[in-house]
């Protein structure tokens, strides 16, 4: 049939691709991390396959759409402008460099914020084929945004991304340092972003601190509540570690979690003060 458009739905390349009809209308999707093609009207089953051919790999299958579970329901019915599971990682540093401060030493530490959180946000995107959920760039009222939230078999992080500018980079229970720059409060910042996750989710959430580029990373013997993550062993450290979700709550808890009112609605992390801008606290807090 004529007129077909493939449209894309989630983040480029990782969410689905939606086959609709000249008036919008959807007649069938392709689910990229299951490789299944889901036709709502077999009558242009052809047209269909035609269409999605240049985007398939593999043996894909091919049928009508699976049951819905009560996740799924949830997601259809979230408002687009309320769904953050489109963000790409570091999506608000892009409109700050954009607008921001005009001083140079100031966008480029924007900008070396940029590309800790895109590194470091690829590197947690590949674990959506074990079966993790990702989100990007999730408002926390008062405190800015939690750069990563990660819902999979071993539990929910809370990730905080600090460049390292290839240099060594000291984690201690409340301070970390880089260089010899002046020590920045990202352990407390993970830990206060983490206990608002936990709030928000009713669900235990751990925080964590994710060091790009860092030519070695220390950590204090005492530092035993934050999880301390690199390239490339991160994925490997998340994926190793004793199971704590089932998909059925994986599926729930990230339906939850990509929605802007679980995070911003009126009771969101009322019982916390506000810490400022994410990126502009200095050591003294």
């Amino acid at each position: 049939m004529k007129g077909l458009r493939v449209l894309p739905g989630g983040r480029p390349g990782r969410g689905r691709l939606y086959v609709n009809l000249p008036d919008g209308r959807a007649v069938a999707w392709y689910d990229r991390q299951a490789n299944r093609i889901s036709i709502l009207a077999d009558d242009q089953r052809e047209a269909i396959l035609a269409v999605l051919r240049p985007y398939l790999s593999g043996t894909v299958t091919i049928g009508p759409p699976p049951v819905p579970t009560a996740a799924d329901l949830a997601g259809l019915a979230l408002p687009p402008d309320a769904d953050l599971a489109p963000n790409r990682p570091g999506e608000t540093l892009l409109g700050e460099l954009e607008h921001g401060p005009a001083g140079t030493r100031a966008r480029h530490r924007l900008r070396q914020d940029l590309l800790a959180q895109q590194r470091m946000g690829d590197t947690f995107d590949a674990l959506e084929a074990d079966g993790w959920r990702i989100l990007h760039c999730v408002p926390v009222p008062g405190m800015g945004r939690i750069d990563h939230l990660l819902i999979g078999p071993a539990g929910i992080f809370c990730v905080r991304t600090v460049p390292g500018r290839r240099q060594r980079a000291v984690a201690g229970d409340l301070l970390l340092a880089v260089g010899r720059a002046e020590p920045r409060p990202d352990p407390r910042w993970t830990r206060r972003a983490a206990a608002r996750a936990t709030r928000a989710l009713t669900a235990q959430v751990t925080p964590a601190l994710a060091v790009v580029d860092a030519s070695r990373v220390e950590v204090a013997p005492t530092l035993r509540d934050i999880r301390v993550l690199q390239p490339p062993t991160a994925t490997t450290d998340l994926t190793s570690s004793p199971t704590a979700l089932k998909p059925p709550d994986i599926e729930t808890l990230f339906t939850l979690a990509r929605d802007t009112r679980t995070w911003l609605g009126p009771n969101a992390g009322r019982s916390s003060p506000a810490w400022g801008s994410p990126r502009t606290e200095s050591g003294g807090v």
